[in-house]
């Protein structure tokens, strides 16, 4: 896609990306602080809360990037939206936990329709130079507003109210809806013209990694990626809990603990432009090293500017195994759309493990500060394993 209209498409994809990447992480990552301020939830509620999020995000996505794949990128946007808003709408009229909790989770399901979706838009139709410039165009715009979000979301609550992280959003989803339909518009007048353009094939990379050494780095990464989001959805649950110790106020709490989004979103930046790091096991297993050390650091410290320092390598670490997971699963998949919606899952599996290890340790032991805190980094360590042995399997 280097036509003019080909290069407009894929801006209107990546800005839909964008906008739903800030809308999304701005209701969920502050979620957790209403339901800390309406209904009184402490970190074990928090965490529970996160599984079951993550529970539903395991299947939702699997079916939305096979769904995709069957009927249809536009009819997976538009039917994801639609779902969203209702979600959204729903949701700012509500006053009890469960209800909240209800639309969280069905807001979740429209989620997974977004996701594999832009990233096999993102992806189609590139060859083995532009496929790692799309990818690593997504994951820097969605990083960047992600990272927005967590920053400011926390003066936006202070300044309009918890129902903001309704309102705003939905205004966010209403807008991308109408991009969605520019979208399906263009599709086909670019399809039209494709037909009068023959595909110019590129010979083999003589460079590029066996089959076998590919499919054993998609599999690290399937599996690094869960683990990843361990830590990261273990880490946004108690975000309430870390501002509490630190007495924070929910927008100081924003700047301060979003120090590891703008990390993650510079290691995005540093990977997209030096490709060196393809296929290189040692910068894969030190990352999940350096992950697990962060992330307790994070959760222990008993100094707020330990805590600063360490998300810098825990944004640096966790931005490394999400390029590698979405990258080797892109790279020689045909079907785009199911293994986006795979890849998807995979991160579901991490929002739910890690948050419900935290919740069941914090149930059984709860007189241990620290115990959630040991428990998942003991998941971690397993996780490390685990990628310890594909390798050496690999080899």
């Amino acid at each position: 896609m280097t036509t003019k209209k080909g290069s407009q498409f894929k801006f209107v994809c990546y800005a839909i990306q964008g906008t739903g990447s800030f809308a999304v992480s701005f209701y969920f990552y502050y979620l957790y602080f209403l339901m800390q301020k309406w209904f009184g939830f402490g970190d074990k509620n928090n965490l529970a809360l996160a599984a079951a999020l993550g529970f539903v995000y395991i299947f939702a996505s699997w079916q939305a990037g096979r769904f995709a794949q069957r009927c249809g990128y536009f009819t997976a946007l538009k039917t994801g939206f639609s779902i969203m808003l209702l979600a959204l709408a729903a949701g700012s009229q509500l006053h009890s936990a469960a209800g909240l909790i209800l639309s969280s989770l069905v807001l979740s399901v429209g989620m997974c329709c977004l996701w594999p979706t832009i990233e096999a838009l993102v992806s189609e139709g590139e060859d083995a130079e532009g496929l790692p410039r799309a990818i690593g165009t997504y994951n820097v715009v969605w990083a960047g507003t992600n990272a927005l979000a967590l920053f400011s979301g926390g003066t936006l609550v202070e300044k309009f109210g918890f129902r903001c992280i309704f309102y705003i959003p939905f205004a966010i989803v209403v807008a991308q809806l109408a991009l969605t339909f520019w979208l399906q518009r263009h599709a086909d007048e670019m399809a039209r013209a494709a037909l009068n353009h023959p595909v110019v094939l590129l010979p083999p990379d003589p460079n590029r990694p066996s089959p076998a050494r590919t499919m054993a780095f998609r599999r690290m990464a399937l599996l690094s990626n869960p683990f990843a989001y361990v830590a990261i959805n273990t880490l946004i649950a108690v975000l309430p809990g870390i501002a509490g110790r630190f007495h924070l106020t929910p927008m100081f709490a924003g700047f301060a603990c979003s120090l590891w989004g703008f990390a993650r979103l510079g290691t995005f930046f540093a990977l997209w432009f030096w490709p060196g790091w393809h296929y290189r096991f040692r910068w894969l297993v030190t990352a999940f090293a350096l992950l697990i050390v962060a992330f307790a650091v994070i959760l222990a410290a008993p100094n707020l500017w330990v805590v600063l320092g360490a998300q810098i390598f825990f944004g640096t670490a966790i931005g490394l195994i999400y390029y590698s997971s979405l990258f080797y699963s892109m790279d020689t998949s045909e079907t785009k759309g199911e293994h986006g919606g795979i890849h998807e899952a995979a991160i579901g599996v991490g929002n739910c493990l890690g948050p419900g290890v935290g919740a069941v340790s914090l149930q059984f032991f709860p007189q241990a500060a620290h115990n959630g805190v040991i428990a998942v980094s003991v998941l971690l360590l397993c996780g490390l394993g685990g990628l310890l042995g594909i390798w050496k399997t690999a080899r």
